[in-house]
């Protein structure tokens, strides 16, 4: 099929299980890109600014070639952008609010896939020092991430596994989460990007982030309930959908502690302490001309708060929370 110049570079594998799962079939993926692209002129109201056919395929396969849908979410990207305009104003990983969530590991990226081939994310919410990153700064960050990691069609098509500890993360921490900016949280990465993402894992969450989830909750699909899992600090529960092979020891897996630094290092180049100005090269930067932003120098390097050993961490555990509540899925897996 002349169009196939769209997977090049896929595994059989990830092609084959594009179709099963996505229904992708390379011989209308053009047709299916057009008959998104055409209808655009239905949202006179919103700036489509990248309309280009690899572009608009992430949405397809984020909504399973459902074209409709697909459709929905390109709208919601862009629409989104549009409303919040201050979040996008310098959206690079040089900016420095973006820069500092970085540095101080949010997200933590892992190196390798899950079993499924899937980007695993992670976030130690303990590390958020309200002092230096506003809770913005870290969405920012995160979008960011997935905007450079969703260029990779391999992720495109297996998706991404986020991992959220929240050890030591304390009661005053949580207050600052406040359901406004919750709530655009969830329509950034839930209603408004591109990627499909497997399941989230609350680990050593104490009873105040169970009472902010069930708040929350009205906010999300249904679909996206099914993916959240709260292990509490039952590592089993998490063993069973992640292998431990592929986990740092955080989590009870094999491989040694997450490095805070790694993705920063990565979106930065080797010499991310240095505040150079630098933009991510791949990361087709289509929102605004940025005038270079002078950045202030941080001068009070911050010892990084670890998370102790699981083991002892997330013993916070609230009496009323039911012996299963932790490790079941608030509902099964489809």
């Amino acid at each position: 099929a002349e169009m196939t110049h769209l997977q090049a570079g896929l595994s059989p594998e990830t092609i084959e299980k594009a179709r099963l799962e996505l229904n992708e079939n390379p011989d209308i993926l053009h047709q299916d890109i057009q008959q998104v692209r055409d209808m655009i002129i239905t949202r006179p109201d919103i700036g489509f600014l990248r309309t280009d056919d690899a572009f608009i395929l992430r949405f397809l396969r984020a909504r399973k070639f459902h074209q409709t849908e697909a459709f929905r979410l390109l709208a919601q990207y862009f629409q989104y952008r549009q409303l919040n305009l201050d979040m996008f104003k310098n959206f690079k990983a040089d900016d420095p609010g973006i820069k500092r969530a970085l540095t101080d590991g949010f997200p933590g990226v892992l190196e390798n896939r899950d079993h499924c081939g899937r980007k695993i994310l992670l976030l130690f919410a303990a590390n958020w020092d309200q002092s230096r990153n506003s809770f913005i700064d870290i969405l920012r960050a995160i979008l960011l991430s997935l905007e450079v990691l969703i260029e990779d069609q391999e992720l495109q098509i297996n998706g991404f596994i986020l991992i959220i500890d929240w050890s030591n993360f304390s009661f005053k921490q949580a207050s600052k989460l406040t359901p406004s900016i919750l709530k655009l949280a969830i329509e950034g990465l839930q209603d408004s990007f591109p990627a499909r993402f497997g399941g989230v894992h609350f680990v050593n969450q104490p009873w105040y982030i169970h009472a902010l989830y069930t708040l929350i909750k009205p906010f999300l699909k249904d679909k996206t309930r099914k993916r959240i899992f709260l292990h509490g600090n039952n590592l089993n529960s998490l063993h069973q959908l992640i292998h431990p092979e592929c986990l740092p020891s955080e989590f009870g897996g094999t491989l040694p502690p997450y490095d805070m630094g790694t993705w920063a290092r990565t979106l930065l180049g080797p010499d991310y302490s240095d505040e150079n100005e630098y933009t991510h090269t791949s990361y087709n930067a289509m929102h605004v001309k940025h005038a270079s932003s002078n950045l202030e120098r941080d001068t009070s390097p911050k010892p990084m708060k670890r998370s102790q050993s699981v083991v002892e961490a997330g013993t916070l555990k609230h009496e009323d929370q039911g012996e299963n509540e932790n490790t079941q899925p608030l509902l099964a897996l489809d």
